[in-house]
């Protein structure tokens, strides 16, 4: 059965040394299996490719690992996108049937985001945009951003909405006071990353974003980011009182697919089967911050059909991505 993972992250050494030296310093403090983070991110080659067919992984879509560049000025976005890009592209070019590209834009710039997103596409393949969450405290909704969602709908190309760390006022006032370790797992891995990118998903829905531009299409990890859950409640918010044309249930079922990434749990799975259908469900590991071997496993073990774990496994990635 064929695979494809959609949230895969890497990192060139320069990003590295600059917008990521906060990963990086974090990370020298691993131990155990996570020691390797470094390596693994920037290895886009031969040893990537080794770990992938030992984990039963045929390709991966490559993206630029959080912070991404949505919390740098104007003027250093630029060159951290177009580094980053130059590094995935030559990994695509390298091994092209294993890895295909997500581009990192300069969202700051929506413009030039626009510009680089149609060059990654229509001169080296990508397929698509990933973007790290709110962008300095300014959230996707904001009009601001109409060119990126309206370059991508003409180019046929999903954004992947990544999280990132809310922003500092809501880290300070709903996320501390406790141990410093615990602070930051809550407002990141364990809880605030995921409630963060729910809260934004809803506010571009509710900022009429897919009413602009109404066949864009926008991918989320981790089953769903708590959204399957609440998809219900939501539509508490009518369309005679948003002004919306639809109920927000139907923008999660219609302009939303949804990926693993680490979210390795049957129930999650399940109540995201149930309210979004198997055609909006996308495979991934959250590779190297998860186990691509567990995620395979996971896969193989659904309680699904035989065709609709195909499905899940790499026919939606096929054809939202046109792999």
């Amino acid at each position: 059965m064929r695979t494809i993972t959609l949230e895969e992250h890497c990192a060139s050494p320069a990003f590295l040394d600059g917008p990521g030296r906060g990963l990086k310093d974090h990370a020298r403090e691993f131990t155990g299996p996570r020691a390797a983070l470094l390596k693994q991110l920037c290895d886009v080659g031969e040893g990537r490719v080794a770990e992938m067919d030992a984990a039963g992984i045929g390709m991966q879509v490559l993206s630029l690992t959080s912070p991404g560049v949505e919390q740098l000025s104007e003027g250093e976005a630029g060159g951290v996108a177009r580094d980053a890009n130059a590094f995935i592209a030559a990994a695509v070019a390298r091994f092209p049937q294993r890895f295909a590209g997500f581009a990192t834009i300069p969202t700051p710039t929506p413009p030039r985001a626009a510009d680089e997103l149609q060059r990654l596409v229509t001169e080296h393949g990508f397929k698509g945009a990933l973007i790290n969450g709110h962008v300095r405290g300014r959230y996707l909704d904001d009009p601001f951003f109409n060119p990126i969602f309206e370059r991508a709908q003409a180019l046929r190309v999903p954004i992947y909405l990544h999280p990132t760390q809310p922003p500092l006022a809501v880290v300070d006032a709903w996320y501390g006071g406790f141990a410093a370790p615990v602070s930051y797992l809550f407002a990141n891995a364990g809880w605030g990353w995921h409630i963060e990118t729910a809260v934004h998903v809803i506010r571009l829905i509710l900022g009429g974003v897919f009413d602009r531009y109404p066949t864009l299409q926008v991918i989320i990890g981790h089953l769903g980011e708590s959204l399957p859950f609440m998809i219900r409640r939501l539509d508490t918010m009518p369309p005679t009182l948003t002004k919306l044309e639809r109920p927000i249930s139907a923008y999660l079922r219609e302009n939303v697919s949804y990926t693993f990434s680490g979210f390795n749990f049957a129930a999650t799975f399940l109540d995201l089967l149930l309210e979004v259908g198997v055609s909006r469900i996308m495979f991934s590991a959250d590779h190297p911050y998860a186990s691509m071997a567990q995620a395979r496993a996971f896969l193989d073990q659904l309680p699904v059909s035989p065709a609709d774990r195909e499905r899940i496994a790499h026919g939606n990635a096929e054809e939202l991505l046109s792999l």
